[in-house]
């Protein structure tokens, strides 16, 4: 039987509801109706627009594009879009930038609908194909926009943007990091992304790296590198709110260790020197002609680098054709639960032990 939960005290609900007053005078908002001739007029002259800083790429493929269009076609209510006032006078698209591009390119005649399951008739249609009449409904078709006052500080549209797209599949959590979590560390993992010799060891396809995988590649490997001592602590296998969690307690920490970033970053780079040493013009992929770096792959040999530099500062460069392409290996860096935490050390141990055995 349960045991009776202890009454909160006047003193604990007094606290709870100011929070929630403060809170709350944080978010100033009204709605507002735009029809989508105004809306797309007004992105064409970039008076909305959108902040990509902490936005996603255009991922939005033909599929997605062509149902939203049926649906203002066919006058469903569309999901309220995320606008707000900045200082220089311009509209920022917080959350909507796919709808809103997805509707410029459809009235440019840049999209031509296809898969319609219930306009089945307007399949091969773009804009111009259509009566006279419709174009003008369309064009006149009211959109409902929450629309954030002047005064809503960046960190509030940042948490708006990461609580609207985290409950679905609509971003990835690369993603959803890059825009919730600002700070220095943040800043330095976007810099290690750039690196020129990461790109070449661990080149991704364009389609994964618009999704921003190499931040996810390089978020994992200092997450990695930096708790596998207190055996990851607190990880149970849910790699996002694991990585979230790291991420946001390095941007306190390096906002007031100046000298942090500095550290970080001759980690990086030596491991990427060592790497390019041991592994050659192949790098981290799989094979020479692969076009993407697997992520298990990548942090068993990134983060086991790493570990046996720190054991020996002076390790020697290894021939390493006797495991890199053997069974052992492969097996241990599938992606079959590949968050696991026992998988997660065992591929990186391998790697370490290797280096530091000699083999």
């Amino acid at each position: 039987m349960k045991s009776a939960r202890e009454k909160k005290t006047e003193q604990e609900k007094g606290r709870s509801s100011k929070q929630i007053s403060e809170k709350k005078q944080d978010i100033k908002y009204d709605t507002r109706d735009y029809v989508i001739d105004y809306l797309i007029d007004q992105y064409e002259k970039e008076e909305f627009y959108i902040p990509l800083e902490y936005q996603r790429q255009f991922v939005w493929n033909d599929k997605d594009r062509c149902f939203f269009i049926e649906s203002i076609l066919m006058g469903l209510p569309i999901p309220y879009m995320f606008f707000s006032d900045t200082k220089d006078g311009r509209i920022e698209i917080v959350d909507g930038a796919q709808r809103t591009r997805t509707l410029v390119q459809f009235c440019q005649n840049n999209l031509e609908l296809q898969g319609l399951k219930i306009l089945t008739e307007s399949n091969g249609f773009k804009f111009e194909d259509f009566d006279i009449a419709i174009q003008r409904r369309f064009l006149q078709q009211k959109i409902r926009v929450v629309f954030l006052e002047e005064g809503t500080t960046e960190k509030v549209r940042q948490e708006i943007f990461k609580r609207i797209n985290t409950g679905g599949l609509h971003v990835n959590p690369a993603e959803a990091r890059r825009g919730a979590f600002e700070g220095k560390f943040k800043e330095f993992l976007e810099e290690c992304v750039k690196n020129a010799k990461f790109n070449k060891l661990a080149p991704r396809t364009k389609i994964t790296e618009d999704r921003y995988e190499g931040f996810e590649m390089v978020s994992r490997f200092f997450a990695y590198s930096e708790n596998y001592e207190n055996g990851y602590e607190g990880y149970n296998g849910n790699v996002t709110e694991y990585i979230d969690g790291y991420v946001e307690r390095q941007n306190e920490i390096c906002g007031k260790n100046k000298k942090a970033i500095s550290q970080y970053r001759i980690q990086f780079e030596q491991m990427l020197d060592y790497a390019e040493q041991i592994l050659g013009k192949r790098g981290f992929r799989k094979t020479m002609t692969s076009k993407s770096t697997p992520r298990a792959r990548f942090e068993a040999l990134s983060i086991g680098i790493t570990l046996a530099l720190k054991e020996n500062p002076c390790l020697p460069v290894k021939d390493i054709s006797s495991w890199i392409d053997g069974d052992d290996f492969s097996n241990i860096t599938k992606s079959d639960a590949a968050n696991n935490k026992s998988k997660l050390i065992g591929r990186i141990e391998f790697v370490k032990n290797k280096l530091l055995q000699g083999e």
